[in-house]
């Protein structure tokens, strides 16, 4: 499957955010599902306007090109969502 029938960012859609071609789904949702354990499968039957293979390409594309998502260094690891603040003691 060619890169532009998988993946497309368009400032029109979710303001830039890369979805798959011909959907409002994000890439990165896709991403989320795997890495929280979800088959591509499950995650398609959530999303059936992706193709399946779109979300293969994307998986061996995006998962190959990053890695799994790490958190921000700057985040507070005892309470996600927060940025640590480095406060003199």
């Amino acid at each position: 499957m060619r890169p532009d029938q998988v993946v497309h960012s368009d400032p029109e859609i979710l303001g830039g955010t890369p979805v798959f071609v011909g959907t409002r789904v994000p890439v990165r949702t896709l991403i989320d599902h795997l890495e929280a354990g979800d088959t591509i499968e499950q995650f398609l039957h959530s999303f059936p306007s992706v193709s399946y293979d779109q979300a293969v390409a994307a998986r061996d594309g995006q998962l190959a090109a990053n890695g799994p998502r790490q958190p921000p260094a700057d985040r507070d690891k005892t309470h996600p969502g927060r940025v640590a603040v480095n406060r003199p003691g």
